[in-house]
């Protein structure tokens, strides 16, 4: 199969298809790097990542899916590593899962950033940026809005995205709203670099709990949140999970995986 470099930011990275949707191959540091380049050059860069669960939900949702054409998509979990082997026969290299990613971005940022946070619940988000001023105090944060609200909202939020006019916009409304939402909605007016990052806020306001240290270096953090949240998590692993290895064994076999 072929690597195709990838346009959508300053610099050039190979990238893999993985269900249709296209990962950059980037490391971590090359990936932090690229980053900062563009929010030095004032490089407009969506940003988000891909996961079992996100490449599921990409194949049943062809505007999900063209709206990631657009996004640096980094390469998230065990499962698009597994992938990666599947089709390209190695994995990524590095897991760039969102929930350690950002915040490790934004504590070595050295440049005084101004950060606007936006989506959960209110009190989650607000905690969550109060957690991100101690982890990373050189930065401004900004609670923008939660993730509660309806279209006729919407005009009055973006004016205030645009006013605050981010470094970093965090989006933290779920998949594949967040992703949908940005596209259709953030431009460079608003910020320079918008993040999709899923339940990021959630797990740093505490609201969510994170796996143990073990469990994440063994890569199944995904087990641990089943065991909290079966009854809401259990299609997403127990059916997802397999799905997706089926549908990415028919992508090397010369089908697309979209059924």
């Amino acid at each position: 199969m072929t690597v195709e470099p990838l346009h959508a930011t300053p610099a050039i990275f190979p990238r893999r298809d993985i269900l249709g949707t296209s990962v950059a191959v980037i490391g971590r540091d090359e990936a932090m790097d690229l980053l900062r380049g563009s929010i030095a050059e004032r490089c407009f860069t969506k940003l988000t990542f891909l996961n079992a669960h996100n490449a599921n939900v990409a194949v049943g949702d062809a505007a999900f899916r063209a709206a990631l054409q657009d996004f640096l998509v980094l390469a998230d979990g065990v499962g698009v590593d597994i992938a990666s082997r599947m089709l390209y026969g190695e994995p990524f290299p590095d897991n760039l899962n969102g929930t350690d990613f950002v915040p490790a971005f934004l504590r070595q940022e050295p440049r005084a950033l101004r950060v606007g946070l936006i989506g959960a619940r209110r009190r989650n988000a607000q905690a969550a940026a109060r957690r991100l001023a101690e982890i990373a105090p050189q930065h401004d944060f900004l609670f923008l809005h939660d993730g509660y609200f309806g279209p006729e909202d919407e005009p009055a939020i973006l004016e205030a995205i645009a006013a605050a006019r981010p470094d970093v916009l965090l989006v933290a409304m779920g998949v594949p709203r967040q992703e949908l939402w940005i596209a259709r909605n953030i431009t460079s007016r608003h910020c320079t670099v918008p993040m999709a990052v899923g339940a990021l806020l959630d797990f740093l306001s505490g609201a969510v709990p994170r796996a143990p240290a073990w469990m994440r270096r063994l890569r199944l953090e995904w087990l641990f949140r089943l065991g909290l949240e079966p009854r809401r998590l259990w299609r997403r692993y127990v059916v997802g999970n397999p799905l997706f290895l089926a549908r990415v064994a028919l992508q090397k076999f010369g089908r697309n995986g979209r059924s």
